[in-house]
């Protein structure tokens, strides 16, 4: 068993997917990132062997620490395994648990498999899903099409409501790109009025083959008035009745906690990737030949994986090339650096281990922090979220 907590999360069709989003890491040759052998032929390669998925779940659940454990089913996208692909998944972890434990599935997904007979099983076992929808159709239909060319954002609503017909909250992840950064207002409240109850913004941050931010990418001054604009809109409205993973994050850290996202952390390395071969890697934005850790069952295991060299290593390298402003910066506790995959030099920054976002960081951490002080106060006051959100108000 492991010392210390870690996520799995698993890709069981690699990254097959039955969308052709403009703005995806794994399928954009014009680009400048790495993307293993592995990752180009899980395109194709079939959905994960029956018995590397027993082993998996049974390595898994022996290794964990924890009381329950995590499994993210992940792509590509993983609805394409087929539902007895997930049947299979619960009776494997109920062969394996152990008295006492209990494991949590979380699912992320376009929505576009989703029918009645998926949504009754997620509900009944318990999953959890996040679910891809960029904020308003036109954005969405920008980037997020299908094979043929055609937009996907009605089939993907209607999984919402699907799911929540089901009794299934999802969450709503929403891609920043440089169009969603100028609507944050549009964009925000589109995904709070499906009224699911958590959203996540999700930078995209790409590079061309020349070194600089793509069209489609966000740059950091346009993020960070992104996030203080949504910012403003979440808390003097829908504090207490909507969650936003980033602003929870970050009252978390103000309250003197540690944040659970990785790229907040001082360092990281504790949320391996296997692929639907069996082949395992140090993070799901460094699947390459540099950070692979071994195959499963054959070379390795997780837990040996988890405490390679190569991988304690990776983990810490965040911390270790922090440049001197970081070190310094009134904001490091909730920042630590963002993700390594977003510190990278560019034609306006030569910094190699200095954020593209950090000017947007900095500038919401330093808008929200002010703001999430005063919010704490007045919980420890056991005020009601509407009073609160009228006292927030009246100092704006």
């Amino acid at each position: 068993m492991s010392d210390t907590s870690f996520v799995v999360m698993v890709k069981p069709v690699g990254s097959a997917c039955n969308l052709s989003c403009s703005y995806c890491y794994y399928r954009s040759p014009d680009i400048d990132l790495p993307v293993s052998l592995s990752s180009v032929r899980n395109q194709q390669q079939p959905t994960m062997s029956g018995v590397t998925l027993e082993r998996l779940i049974a390595e898994y659940l022996a290794a964990s620490p924890d009381r329950e454990i995590s499994f993210i089913w992940h792509g590509g996208e993983p609805t394409l395994a087929g539902l007895e692909f997930y049947q299979q998944v619960v009776r494997l972890q109920e062969r394996y648990l152990q008295k006492g434990r209990s494991c949590y599935n979380n699912l992320q997904t376009n929505g576009i498999l989703l029918d009645d007979n998926w949504c009754s099983f997620l509900a009944k076992h318990n999953f959890g899903v996040g679910l891809s929808l960029d904020a308003t159709p036109e954005i969405h239909d920008t980037y997020r099409r299908d094979r043929g060319g055609n937009g996907s954002y009605q089939a993907s609503l209607q999984a919402v409501y699907r799911l929540q017909r089901h009794g299934i909250k999802p969450d709503l992840l929403c891609t920043v790109t440089a169009d969603a950064a100028q609507r944050p207002l549009d964009a925000y409240r589109s995904l709070r009025d499906l009224q699911t109850g958590w959203i996540q913004f999700i930078p995209i941050v790409r590079r061309d083959l020349g070194g600089d931010l793509t069209p489609d990418s966000v740059t950091g001054e346009a993020y960070g008035e992104f996030l203080c604009r949504v910012f403003d809109e979440w808390l003097l409205h829908d504090f207490g009745v909507t969650g936003v993973q980033l602003f929870a994050e970050t009252m978390l850290v103000a309250a003197g906690g540690e944040p659970s996202l990785c790229w907040m952390q001082a360092s990281c390395g504790r949320a391996l990737i296997v692929e639907s071969d069996g082949d395992i890697y140090s993070c799901d934005h460094f699947v390459d030949s540099n950070h692979f850790l071994g195959f499963l069952g054959s070379s390795t295991t997780l837990d040996a994986a988890l405490h390679h060299r190569d991988q304690r290593k990776f983990g810490n390298v965040k911390r270790d090339t922090l440049p001197q402003c970081c070190r310094i910066c009134d904001v490091l506790l909730y920042c630590h650096g963002g993700c390594p995959k977003d510190r990278f030099p560019t034609s306006s920054n030569p910094d190699p281990d200095l954020n593209v976002l950090c000017t947007g960081l900095h500038a919401f951490f330093n808008h929200a922090e002010t703001h999430l002080r005063r919010l704490l106060a007045l919980r420890k006051r056991n005020l009601p979220d509407h009073t609160i959100r009228e006292l927030m108000a009246k100092r704006f």
